[in-house]
C-alpha cells in the first residue's frame, strides 16, 4: 500500500528534521520542503485517477465542465496554501502563514462566485 511507503518515507525526512532543525534551521526548512514535495510526487497518479473519475461523473451528470473546472481550481488553491503555510509555520513565521491563509480564501472566494451565482439562477428559476 502506497500510505505505508509514505508514512515510512515522512518518518525517516521528520529524523533528518529534527536532527538539523536545532542546528541549521535553514537547512531544516528545505529539507521539509523537500519531502513534501516528494510526498506530494508519492500521490500523483492517484490524484490523476480522482480527476479522472470526477469528469466522468461530471459528464454522466451533465454538469458543464467549467463548474467542475473552477473546483478542481479551488481544491487546487486549498491544498497549495495550507501546503504553503505549514511550511511557513514550520519555519516561525507565522504571520506569513497566516497572510497565505488569507489570500487562498479570499481567491477561493473569487473563483466560488460563477458557481454560487448559477445556483442562484437555478433558484430563482425554480421560484
Amino acid at each position: 500500500m502506497e500510505i505505508f511507503k509514505i508514512v515510512a518515507f515522512a518518518f525517516v525526512a521528520l529524523s533528518i528534521f529534527l536532527l538539523f532543525k536545532d542546528r541549521r534551521n535553514d537547512l531544516s526548512i528545505l529539507i521539509a520542503l523537500v519531502a513534501g514535495i516528494i510526498i506530494f510526487l508519492f500521490i500523483i497518479g492517484q490524484l490523476s485517477d480522482v480527476i479522472y473519475f470526477l469528469k466522468n461523473i461530471a459528464d454522466r451528470a451533465n454538469i458543464d465542465s467549467v463548474y467542475i473546472g473552477i473546483v478542481f481550481k479551488i481544491l487546487a488553491i486549498a491544498y497549495l496554501a495550507s501546503f504553503c503555510s505549514e511550511i511557513c509555520k514550520d519555519a516561525g513565521a507565522s504571520s506569513i502563514a497566516s497572510k497565505v491563509d488569507f489570500s487562498a480564501k479570499i481567491l477561493i472566494l473569487g473563483l466560488a462566485i460563477p458557481i454560487l451565482m448559477a445556483v442562484l439562477d437555478t433558484i430563482l428559476q425554480m421560484l
